[in-house]
């Protein structure tokens, strides 16, 4: 199943964050390359908080998918972090995220080039069963 991702629902996502996070102080916003860059560029301009270029103490983490939990793990224990996602593919645990989803559906987000989301996860699932 493919989902296709609309900036406007991008746009409602940026707000949902937007609204659990306005009241908190980050030293900055971190966007895991790539998928999270985007969420972190819209958010950084709606919560007025530093793009950084790495994760550091305090910090907002966002990406834009938590599958298997490889990628955010990475930084899962920087002290202070708070981290989102747009997509889940599992119950949230110590991350945060504004949609459920199941882990068969490929999400195509609205910066992606649809033309080649059949290769993408064609892509991704040949990496996977390598692992």
């Amino acid at each position: 199943m493919v989902n296709h991702f609309t900036w406007s629902q991008f746009d409602k996502s940026v707000e949902h964050i937007y609204n659990k996070c306005k009241f908190i102080e980050f030293s900055g916003i971190y966007g895991v390359p790539r998928g999270g860059l985007c969420l972190a560029v819209a958010l950084s301009h709606k919560l007025k908080i530093k793009l950084i270029s790495k994760p550091m103490k305090n910090s907002l983490i966002v990406d834009d998918i938590y599958e298997t939990g490889i990628t955010l793990n990475t930084f899962k224990n920087i002290e202070g972090a708070m981290f989102f996602v747009l997509f889940s593919k599992i119950k949230p645990i110590w991350w945060n995220t504004v949609h459920i989803s199941r882990k068969s559906e490929w999400i195509v987000f609205p910066w992606e080039n649809t033309a080649n989301s059949q290769n993408d996860r064609a892509e991704y699932i040949k990496k996977r069963r390598v692992i």
